[in-house]
């Protein structure tokens, strides 16, 4: 039987504590990145759904992880509207592209990889949930400990999935994403997103 880990063991670094001191500087722009990172995971879901519609037990997990996404989703576009937040564009951090370029082409491997990238990005998230939790004002504090236990189901039905449809070993994979995600997450950015890396330094 399988170990079950703890997201904190399968990240393979902390966010570094210069992206806490600059996302609670841009609560707005967090909350913008936020609602378009929960349409994402949806839509990640949904596409699993059409590409591999013979897994029965990746369509049961997939339809219900993009019915909780669409959830969170309602959820923090609602906070936006209460506190005045225009949903404006904002291009996309370079954490998921980072990630899916190394996928690879043939399957099983892609699938193995996806599913492996969407474990990475539910465990970060659930991370990034946490550190800010406690910084925050209290009603969003209080929504952002409350996603804890759906992105932590998240992360290990990917995971699950992952291990389950490889019929091998992934660890070597494992250890392969594990290095570049580390680098995204450590690696200064310039623009601050929800799983950007920490603010550059200017010089001026």
């Amino acid at each position: 039987m399988t170990r079950r880990i703890s997201i904190a063991d399968f990240l393979p670094c902390e966010t570094p504590d210069a992206w806490i001191e600059e996302a609670l500087k841009h609560p707005e722009l967090l909350l913008i990145d936020h609602a378009n990172c929960e349409k994402k995971a949806a839509n990640t879901a949904l596409n699993l759904m059409f590409r591999y519609t013979e897994r029965t037990g990746l369509l049961k997990k997939m339809s219900r992880l993009a019915r909780e996404e669409l959830r969170h989703f309602e959820q923090v576009l609602a906070f936006m509207i209460r506190r005045g937040v225009d949903y404006v564009h904002i291009g996309p951090s370079r954490y998921a592209e980072g990630l899916r370029k190394h996928l690879r082409k043939a399957e099983p491997g892609r699938l193995i990889d996806i599913l492996i990238i969407g474990a990475y990005i539910e465990a970060r998230s659930c991370e990034r949930f946490e550190k800010l939790a406690p910084y925050l004002d209290e009603e969003l504090g209080n929504f952002y400990r409350s996603l804890l236990r759906s992105e932590s189901r998240h992360f290990t039905d990917y995971l699950g999935l992952a291990r389950g449809y490889a019929g091998e070993p992934i660890d070597k994979r494992l250890a392969f994403f594990a290095e570049i995600e580390k680098a995204l997450i450590l690696e200064p950015d310039d623009e601050l997103r929800f799983h950007s890396g920490p603010p550059a330094v200017t010089a001026g």
